[in-house]
């Protein structure tokens, strides 16, 4: 900027007043005055537009940021909702297939039996080749299933009279 010391303003002064006349200087020097403020007002609203400029590229820039971070999370919440969707649905497939492959009544009993006779067997203290051979019962059946296995079938249902 110019730098205008006291000394410097005084010689301006001085050759104003020698050329304008000492009548219209204090019109001139009025008019300078407003010539200046408004100058200065031009220069502040100049500045204070270039300001607020900035700080509306900066708003516009946090504001573009701010849509990427909440488009970001959008796509992670997405995939993170497909994926645990596409789980479900593998599980839901799993799971109907079991379903598909229990095993009847027939084979279940199947499994209970061998699982008791591998339990006795473990459980037991006497090994199974001594049972074999001393004929002990390797299984043990209950009385009532023994008296179903030797009960002669009779017609059920047929009166005495």
């Amino acid at each position: 900027m110019i730098d205008l010391g006291i000394s410097k303003l005084a010689l301006i002064g001085v050759v104003a007043l020698i050329v304008i006349g000492p009548e219209k200087l204090p019109r001139v020097a009025r008019m300078a005055g407003t010539l200046l403020g408004r100058a200065q007002r031009y220069i502040n609203e100049v500045k204070s537009e270039v300001s607020r400029e900035i700080e509306l590229e900066e708003l516009r820039k946090m504001q573009k940021d701010v849509q990427e971070a909440a488009h970001n999370v959008e796509q992670t919440i997405h995939q993170t909702w497909s994926e645990a969707e596409q789980g479900m649905r593998s599980l839901e497939q799993e799971t109907s297939s079991a379903l598909l492959h229990t095993a009847t009544p027939e084979q279940l009993s199947v499994k209970v039996k061998d699982f008791r006779r591998k339990k006795l067997a473990r459980t037991s203290a006497v090994p199974a080749w001594y049972k074999n051979r001393s004929g002990q019962r390797q299984r043990v059946i209950s009385g009532a299933a023994r008296m179903a296995r030797h009960r002669v079938n009779t017609r059920s249902g047929s009166s005495f009279f």
